[in-house]
């Protein structure tokens, strides 16, 4: 039997997070969901973490821990977007208090502790992030040997050529908090990077949406019910055209390499400038003296990504809602 794929998910529900959380834990058999850690981000530290806990009840995996993080940026003022998850985050799905809370225990120690054990083990891990990088980045600074145990990065952050969704040109999760991002494009382990460039290929058109509603799982209809909130904004255009599909991109990736197609660069991220703070300086040219540090992923296959989705959520893999 082939052995799942060890994974730490860190991230800042947020609608599209939640659906890539779910995603993540729907995928069982070959994920290896270790713990799924939040910060700061889209809402506030306190509701990422609510929000993961209530996902996962939707999932029906309590044997997944969360764990909450980071409160605020490395050394900025936080910076969230309820505007685009609603007041909850979590879009208009129904609020309650979780089955369960977050685990006892800080996402950065959690972090910490797991690569140790996986660098002992030799067993790697995967760290997707989905939100602003401070608890991965706080991790490593405090010990960098810490990144022994990572076997790559998979990230929603960065734009290029599509331009940015906060300014001009910077993407959300990388303006939030672009010192944490510019630490861990560098930190060493090879970076799955997928930037607007590629999530805005991917749509939530209103026909892909109502076949996953159909499918009559609790994930199914959540999934379906934030995908419509997302449709609805008007900042994301007309709705017949769908919403980005951003987070759930990087977990896809895992479950199914081939949708995806990739081209190495580096990347540089700006932390001085207040007209374009956060913004990635994507270099696809080689060059000696930059290591071409992130796999940037440059396109998407929308269909076959939406085909993973239905897969996934089918009715019986976490019950009928």
């Amino acid at each position: 039997m082939k052995q799942r794929r060890a994974v730490i998910f860190d991230c800042d529900p947020g609608v599209d997070d939640a659906v890539a959380l779910l995603l993540a834990l729907a995928a069982r058999d070959e994920l290896d969901l270790l713990g799924i850690t939040t910060v700061a981000g889209n809402v506030s530290a306190a509701l990422t973490a609510r929000n993961a806990c209530l996902i996962r009840d939707i999932a029906d995996r309590s044997d997944v821990p969360v764990h909450a993080g980071a409160q605020r940026p490395l050394r900025r003022e936080p910076v969230e977007a309820g505007h685009f998850h609603g007041e909850s985050g979590l879009g208009d799905l129904p609020i309650g208090k979780p089955r369960e809370g977050v685990t006892p225990g800080h996402a950065v120690d959690f972090i910490a502790t797991t690569l140790r054990s996986a660098i002992d083990t030799s067993r790697h891990v995967c760290i997707v992030i989905t939100g602003p990088m401070t608890n991965v980045a706080l991790a490593l600074q405090r010990d960098p040997r810490l990144i022994e145990g990572v076997e790559c990065f998979a990230i929603m952050g960065g734009a290029r050529s599509e331009g940015g969704n906060i300014t001009a040109s910077s993407e959300y999760n990388i303006h939030a908090d672009p010192d944490a991002a510019h630490y861990v494009f560098n930190a060493g382990p090879v970076v799955y990077a997928f930037g607007l460039d590629a999530t805005h290929q991917v749509r939530a058109t209103p026909a892909r949406t109502t076949r996953i509603h159909a499918l009559g799982s609790r994930s199914a209809v959540a999934a379906a019910r934030l995908l419509e909130f997302s449709n609805a904004l008007p900042a994301n255009g007309p709705r017949e055209h769908g919403a980005p599909l951003h987070d759930p991109c990087p977990i896809a990736w895992l479950l199914a390499p081939q949708l995806f197609r990739f081209r190495p660069c580096h990347i540089d991220v700006e932390v001085d400038s207040p007209l374009t703070l956060g913004h990635t300086a994507v270099e696809f040219r080689a060059s000696s003296e930059r290591a071409q540090n992130v796999q940037w992923a440059i396109e998407a296959d929308a269909d076959g990504v939406f085909d993973l989705l239905e897969r996934y959520f089918a009715a019986g893999r976490s019950g009928k809602a």
